[in-house]
């Protein structure tokens, strides 16, 4: 039986206070939150932190041992800057352990003002080779890397052999069709960029309607999805709705899944994956609650005998009944022919 040098760190999210301290309370090493200001890509009302509220949590997190990290990953147009660097300073106010930009004005405003809080490089940057992680360490001193669910498990490898940070993948949680957040479909029908209004599908922008057949779901007026009356209706968005496309309907984009990697966890332990991260601010404190607890199992479960891992089957369907489409996959981790 072999063991491993180092284990993977759970990241897990938090949209408030509760889901927070769930996180906490089930394994995570570290939590991610966001300000209630849209600086950050899960700007829904009712959700994400306030300075004080980021300050609570933080006091919770570090009186048990775990890292908050503040997600900052949108590109603020000339208007947001402003509140973008007053949620920077805030951050470095509270002491964060670190924070998560995709734009490099504020990378480079954080590295001139605040030269000693440490900084992770989002997915939203869409960073998958060398070079380009690089640049970021070089010139922003980057710490860590998000890496882009576009990647195989063989890429994943090649990039931490190349590159001089560490590296976070996701492990669970939704996923998005298009490069990490850059979608020109929400754009197109919202007129709203998710990469600065912070969301893909705004609230403003969705609607519901009971006809006799069932539930419908709109965005901005567009026909998202028709629903049975007993069938869950899951949030409307664009590219996992049902469209005619030559006479026939079904799911033309992606068909609601989960990304879920428990299979492989001896792996990406094996390669030298620094952290693994659970998608879902927007999610409640039961969803935090169960998938935190899930995953700090498995990932102690695989680091303690790596050789005989397999995932617990219970845990499995546990996660599949938190997954969209009731279902997982592994995403482009899994590519055959590589």
């Amino acid at each position: 039986m072999s063991r491993l040098s180092q284990k993977i760190d759970l990241i897990c999210p938090a949209g408030n206070l509760p889901a927070l301290r769930a996180a906490v309370d089930n394994g995570a090493d570290a939590i991610y939150i966001g300000f209630r200001d849209g600086t950050n890509a899960r700007n829904f009302p009712g959700l994400n932190f306030s300075h004080e509220e980021a300050r609570r949590g933080r006091d919770y997190a570090r009186q048990n041992g775990v890292s908050i990290f503040l997600a900052m990953n949108t590109y603020p147009q000339a208007e947001q800057w402003q509140a973008a660097i007053r949620a920077i300073n805030m951050a470095a106010e509270i002491e964060v352990d670190a924070l998560i930009l995709a734009d490099p004005g504020l990378m480079n405003y954080c590295k001139k003002t605040h030269p000693g809080l440490r900084l992770h490089l989002s997915v939203q940057a869409s960073a998958t080779n060398r070079d380009a992680i690089c640049f970021y360490h070089e010139k922003f001193n980057i710490q860590r890397v998000v890496l882009p669910r576009v990647l195989s498990l063989s890429q994943v490898r090649q990039v931490i052999k190349e590159v001089p940070v560490e590296v976070e993948v996701f492990g669970f949680g939704s996923l998005c069709v298009m490069v990490e957040g850059r979608c020109a479909l929400s754009s197109y029908v919202t007129g709203e960029s998710p990469n600065t209004a912070g969301v893909c599908s705004p609230a403003h922008a969705v609607r519901w309607k009971e006809t006799a057949e069932g539930r419908q779901s709109y965005l901005n007026n567009v026909l998202i999805e028709r629903y049975n009356k007993d069938e869950p209706a899951g949030y409307p968005t664009l590219c996992k709705g049902r469209f005619y496309v030559e006479d026939n309907l079904y799911h033309a984009i992606e068909e609601p899944t989960s990304l879920n990697l428990l299979e492989l966890l001896p792996d990406l332990m094996a390669c030298g994956v620094k952290a693994i991260k659970v998608e879902g601010r927007q999610r409640s404190k039961a969803y935090v609650s169960q998938v935190t607890r899930i995953l700090r199992q498995a990932l102690d479960a695989c680091f303690s005998n790596p050789d005989d891992f397999v995932p617990n089957a219970d845990w499995i369907a546990q996660l599949n009944m938190l997954a969209e489409g009731s279902c997982h996959t592994l995403g482009a981790y899994h590519r055959p022919w590589q």
